[in-house]
């Protein structure tokens, strides 16, 4: 390598002018480690010339252009006639001729000189003015030279007044270094996709052999199978032969036992010369000669066959083979599948992600059957990202291209799900979400009034098997009929709803039974409001709820006068009574649970036999001070509670059998005023009459 060594004479300054010796300064540099940031100022970047940009020595030995010791030290000189350098941040004191004389870093400029002499046949040359080095604007994007410009570039472009040009031999060096690094990315990029791909052939090359081995032993199973059919059909040709052969070897040999007899028996018959001897042999053999007969004819036939076409079974094993395993492959690209939230995660509610797959093309793929990995977690505050808490999910094909993944946020925080395909990474890969306390109405129904889409003093609620919500609109005299998609259907009246007395509804086998608590009356109408019958009690007081138990038609009431629950038969007819006076304190609701339990709320929750015997207290407001207004049970045995205390409303999901909370709906942008009657849909939604707004909403609560 060619060393460019410079010996260069350096006079110190004037803080060196007493000082009669000279300072020698000999720099080694390597030709191919030498770059033109030795003559960049260091603190503007620019590259030093013979005029503003002067390269000055500084008494700590860095250089810096003339240009920016002038703007430093008219900003820092005002008082203490010194600066601060730069680089190093020593004092530096201005010499009496100001910073113009400090002395020039006569290095630096050997070195300009040099470069200057070895760039001369290289630096570009203005086509028009050939004396005219070529200059580039960053800003601009131009190529020029001084002369072209008329010696101002921002002349040339309008509205552009800070530019920043550098010599155009700079500007192809700067560029060649961009270029060159953009090459080592892309290159960069390209071997990592590049050894992706390799990993994924070697992957196809193992999935190939396992899905062969798959083939083998499955095909391995079968053949086993038709060896062991065809040596149970051998095995059974063999023993149907056998048989046969064993009888008539029998009957051979005992053909060759009566003609050994009859044999010896002829022997010397020539010499037999009595008459009575000659006559008994000859009765003899004329036996044997009939047993002779009879032994002519095999007691057993050489017939053996084996048949295949008795029956369907080979075509049927052909359509089975053809049937038989099947090859499937995908075309779904992970780093075009995207995931999104089906709805808002809120705490202890199943939520879910919706994963779509598309191919290479990005088209949506119509089939499944895609290995689809998920992982969900969660980091508490405190805590760091390597000791985030997993969440258990479950990964639904919906055998279209798209999967669900399943999942019950248990706390309000952030939640990162990173999903793949093939074990490699979707788009957007991890998703972050965030997970809410608050469960919101999906649907409000209702306002204060008479009209069609109003209420009045809506109470309570009860919906059949068609999933028609029947709402008692107390205040209005009538039931309101929704779908369950909360849409008006009918309004429904009849005498037992009058005097805006109605306070409890429930769904019988024929109709809705009501209960009016002013005139002390049960009625059972048909779900257009006729009067099917309608009955009272010589003990009713203050009736205020009905629950219809389904299996056998019972109708319970539920008595605040009386503190207890009576039941009658679907004739009207009392059976027995829940509770006494004291066993209650303010009854507000009624229900039926799955097993026939009966469940009476008021400031607590208790449950009681089908017969009417006390089993558990499943929710007990300890200060006594808050009240539940309406419970209901779902099919698993979940009871669904409204809850107020201390002017807070909210509705409970209990566990039936231990009473244990299992969420709690607070509706936090629509806050519920006095909560009471409450219902259940399919699907773990509810509606529940909020009376204090005149509505009804609807949720999903579990």
């Amino acid at each position: 390598m060619e060393a460019l060594r410079l010996a260069i004479q350096t006079r110190l300054g004037e803080r060196m002018v007493t000082m009669s010796s000279m300072l020698v300064e000999t720099v080694s540099i390597n030709y191919e480690d030498f770059n033109e940031s030795f003559l960049t100022c260091g603190t503007c970047l620019c590259i030093y010339d013979g005029s503003e940009r002067t390269p000055k020595l500084l008494p700590c030995s860095h250089t810096v252009c003339l240009h920016c010791l002038t703007r430093i030290a008219a900003s820092q000189t005002r008082e203490t006639g010194a600066f601060r350098c730069p680089i190093c941040r020593e004092l530096i004191t201005i010499p009496r001729g100001g910073v113009p004389a400090l002395p020039p870093s006569f290095l630096v400029n050997q070195l300009l000189d040099l470069m200057s002499r070895q760039r001369r046949e290289v630096i570009p040359k203005c086509s028009v003015h050939i004396n005219q080095d070529l200059l580039f604007c960053e800003t601009c994007d131009t190529v020029f030279c001084t002369v072209c410009t008329g010696g101002s570039h921002a002349g040339t472009s309008p509205g552009c007044t800070e530019h920043t040009i550098i010599p155009f031999s700079i500007a192809i060096k700067r560029m060649s270094e961009i270029l060159l690094y953009k090459a080592n990315e892309c290159i960069s990029k390209l071997t990592q996709a590049q050894d992706s791909v390799s990993t994924e052939l070697q992957r196809l090359e193992t999935a190939m052999e396992r899905c062969l081995n798959t083939v083998d032993a499955e095909f391995a199973e079968i053949i086993a199978k038709i060896e062991n059919r065809r040596a149970e059909l051998q095995a059974a040709v063999t023993a149907a032969a056998r048989d046969k052969r064993i009888v008539l070897e029998e009957q051979q040999a005992l053909i060759q036992a009566e003609k050994s007899k009859v044999e010896g028996e002829c022997e010397g018959l020539q010499y037999q010369v009595e008459v009575r001897n000659i006559t008994e042999r000859i009765e003899s053999l004329s036996e044997r000669l009939d047993a002779a007969v009879a032994l002519k004819e095999p007691k057993e036939n050489a017939f053996i066959i084996s048949e295949f076409n008795h029956n369907l079974a080979i075509s049927q094993l052909e359509q089975a083979l053809d049937i038989f395993g099947r090859v499937r492959s995908s075309t779904t690209l992970p780093g075009l599948c995207r995931a999104k939230l089906k709805d808002e995660p809120v705490v202890k509610l199943l939520s879910s992600v919706i994963l779509e797959t598309v191919d290479y093309h990005g088209h949506p793929r119509n089939i499944g059957g895609d290995p689809i990995g998920a992982e969900l977690s969660y980091t508490e505050t405190g805590q760091s990202d390597n000791q985030s808490t997993s969440v258990e999910t479950e990964i639904k094909d919906l055998e279209n291209g798209t999967y669900e993944i399943l999942f019950r946020p248990p706390r309000a925080c952030r939640y990162t799900l990173k999903l793949s395909v093939f074990e490699r990474p979707i788009k957007d890969y991890p998703l972050s979400f965030e997970a809410t306390e608050h469960n919101e109405p999906i649907k409000v129904y209702g306002k204060h009034g008479n009209g069609k889409d109003e209420f009045h003093q809506p109470v309570t609620v009860a919906i059949d098997n068609d999933n028609t919500i029947y709402i008692l609109d107390t205040g209005n005299s009538r039931i309101k009929v929704l779908s369950c998609d909360l849409e008006f259907q009918r309004h429904i009246t009849n005498e037992g709803l009058e005097g805006r007395s109605c306070t409890g509804i429930d769904v019988s086998q024929q109709g809705l039974v009501v209960v009016n608590w002013r005139i002390k009356t049960v009625t059972e109408m048909t779900k257009y409001g006729e009067t099917i019958k309608s009955f009272t009690h010589s003990d009713f007081f203050e009736p205020i709820d009905v629950a219809v138990e389904k299996s056998y038609g019972h109708i319970l009431i539920a008595d605040n006068g009386k503190s207890c629950v009576f039941v009658f038969d679907s004739d009207g007819r009392i059976l027995f009574q829940v509770g006494k006076r004291g066993s209650f304190k303010l009854i507000s609701s009624v229900t039926i649970g799955p097993a026939g339990e009966i469940l009476v709320a008021d400031n607590r929750i208790q449950v009681f036999s089908a017969k009417g015997d006390f089993t558990e207290l499943i929710s007990n407001d300890s200060k006594g001070k808050g009240t539940y207004s309406g419970i209901a049970v779902d099919s698993e045995g979940r009871i669904l509670a409204t809850h107020t205390d201390k002017g807070r409303s909210i509705i409970q999901v209990l566990k039936l059998g231990g009473g244990n909370v299992l969420t709690e709906i607070d509706s936090h942008s629509s806050k519920l005023r006095r909560p009471a009657g409450i219902a259940v849909l399919p699907n773990n939604h509810l509606i529940v009459v909020d009376l204090g707004n005149d509505c009804i909403k609807k949720y999903r609560y579990w």
